[in-house]
């Protein structure tokens, strides 16, 4: 063979090898890049394996920020934010209390399952502003709109208006003002928010003969100048299940088409609507859609938004809800909205809420430096009207709260200890009896009447009890409880739901674990709490008050399996 030939057969061979040793490692590159992606970093539907209903989402500059629904919960309307959708964070409260009434502070009535819904987030002109509606009925009603320059507060309130059921605050490009709410209702605001105009009342569309139900949860956004009101459809029909649907128009009065933009189920529950969309600093899309998961409450998931034909259609290619989502890039550190406390802090953590108005002169985190101080403050016969009852989400799959508890103070008649806490309770607790200390696994549970919510009968039957008082001294006046929480999908035939199970335990040392009473089926009812189950931190007070038990840690475990 020629040299030259030759030489040049064996040039091009190394060539191609190279390239082909190039390609591989490429590949071999992409691939653990991606299995970086999908095995360590990925987002897990649920987004948020917790009760964050009604929710809706903003971009601002790189920060997302979310808003959700705690109806009876104090401070309310709570504000999240994240960079990469993955890790979310509660930076501020929309407001502290209401006071419009009694109810609120567990007087003539409770507000369980109403006070704050399903509130409208807006930016704009640089201001950031809210307009929520608690469902109650006359002046406890009336619809607040809030703003603030940032969206961790303060919050201040610019006006009160009539009432607006599940509504959407909308600034459109020309300066005008609008809020639509209801089932395709319509009105405009005065420029200063003070107050709606008159007369601008308008049904923006019928509802379709066969959606009976009531259609809710209006998102209103404009894109590439047409109008687009995103909202929930109930359709009680053979074969027809919850959906999102969106009308659109190219005038904000209409006339509106519409179009069915999600119809899914997802991992083992029913299927899924009520949520918003947002876009991104590079021009992608997201839907971030509430689904219903019996005790932890209601979930938010993540999905692809791509817009088909002018349409915001969710899901994956199939028009389903995925089971994971590659985070953004934006290195934001891991952060959680339920999280473990020390109590070290001066000021109460924005993870924790209180179930309604809480009487701020009956509980402390500076009498004993380093711990959460419950005081009774008011005598009542059950959990259920008891006041400064301190709660946090619970989390899916499976989750653990435990507190360490110093009841040295305790009085004849008090009651405290940490609960699964819903309309339906599995709690254990900790009894003053005379000179006598108990600890009992018991389950609770609460009837309301349905218009003023008031407490028409409570239930109390106790699973297992240990006598505590030879092993609690004043020098060793601590115990600890803990709450296993599984919300895993069920396996055990039926074709949808969640285990819901909650497991209890003591330990005198923090160390060793004792299981008492039983597994305790959580729940969730739309017609008293309305609520996801809460780790609820309680002392109360059934003959005299003045007593009070010290907490000196509340930890907490979420196990992503």
């Amino acid at each position: 063979m020629n040299k030259n030939i030759a030489t040049k057969l064996f040039c091009n061979g190394k060539q191609q090898l190279e390239k082909a040793v190039k390609k591989l490692i490429l590949v071999f590159i992409g691939a653990v890049v991606t299995m970086a992606v999908e095995g360590q970093t990925a987002i897990k539907n649920p987004m948020l394996w917790a009760d964050v209903p009604d929710p809706d989402v903003i971009r601002v500059g790189d920060t997302f920020y979310l808003v959700s629904t705690t109806m009876h919960l104090m401070p309310g309307a709570p504000i999240m934010k994240s960079k990469d959708l993955k890790n979310w964070e509660t930076v501020g409260y929309i407001f502290d209390k209401l006071t419009d009434s009694p109810k609120y502070d567990l007087l003539e009535g409770t507000a369980y399952g109403r006070g704050q819904w399903a509130t409208s987030l807006k930016y704009h002109n640089g201001k950031f502003y809210a307009l929520l509606a608690p469902n109650e009925s006359g002046k406890m009603g009336d619809t607040y709109i809030f703003s603030a320059e940032k969206a961790e507060g303060p919050w201040t309130i610019v006006s009160r208006m009539r009432h607006f059921h599940d509504c959407s605050l909308f600034f459109d490009d020309d300066g005008r003002v609008y809020v639509i709410y209801g089932t395709g209702e319509m009105m405009e605001l005065k420029p200063d928010l003070s107050d709606v105009i008159e007369g601008t009342h308008q049904h923006i569309f019928q509802r379709d003969e066969d959606e009976t139900g009531l259609l809710e949860g209006s998102r209103m956004i404009k894109h590439r100048g047409k109008y687009y009101l995103l909202m929930i459809s109930h359709v009680y029909a053979p074969g027809r299940h919850r959906r999102e649907v969106c009308y659109r128009a190219d005038d904000i009065h209409g006339p509106y088409e519409k179009q069915v933009i999600l119809e899914s189920d997802f991992g083992g529950f029913s299927y899924e609507a009520q949520g918003t969309i947002v876009n991104t600093q590079d021009g992608d899309w997201y839907g971030i859609i509430f689904q219903d998961r019996g005790g932890v409450g209601r979930v938010l998931t993540l999905m692809p938004c791509r817009w088909i034909d002018g349409w915001p259609m969710l899901g994956d290619e199939n028009g389903k809800v995925p089971d994971t989502m590659r985070p953004l890039v934006s290195g934001q550190p891991e952060t959680a909205i339920v999280k473990n406390d020390d109590f070290n802090s001066p000021k109460l953590g924005m993870h924790w809420q209180w179930n309604h108005n809480p009487i701020d002169e009956a509980w402390s985190l500076t009498e004993r430096p380093g711990f959460l101080r419950l005081k009774t403050n008011r005598v009542v016969n059950t959990l259920y009207l008891a006041p400064n009852t301190l709660t946090q989400r619970m989390e899916g799959p499976t989750c653990s709260g435990s507190i360490c508890m110093d009841v040295a103070k305790m009085k004849d008649g008090d009651c405290a200890g940490l609960a699964a806490f819903n309309s339906d309770t599995g709690a254990l607790t900790i009894k003053k009896l005379g000179k006598k200390l108990v600890l009992e696994m018991n389950e609770q549970k609460v009837e309301l009447s349905d218009r003023d919510k008031v407490v028409t009968k409570t239930e109390e039957k106790t699973v297992e009890s240990f006598d505590l008082t030879k092993l609690l001294t004043k020098r060793n006046s601590k115990i600890w409880l803990r709450i296993d929480a599984d919300f895993r999908p069920a396996t055990n035939g039926r074709r949808m739901g969640g285990n819901d199970l909650a497991t209890f335990y003591y330990s005198l040392d923090g160390d060793h674990w004792t299981k008492i009473g039983s597994d305790y089926r959580m729940s969730f009812d739309w017609r008293r709490f309305f609520m996801g189950q809460k780790f609820g931190l309680f002392c109360y007070a059934t003959k005299s008050k003045g007593g009070y038990v010290d907490i000196d840690e509340f930890n907490y475990q979420r196990n992503e399996n």
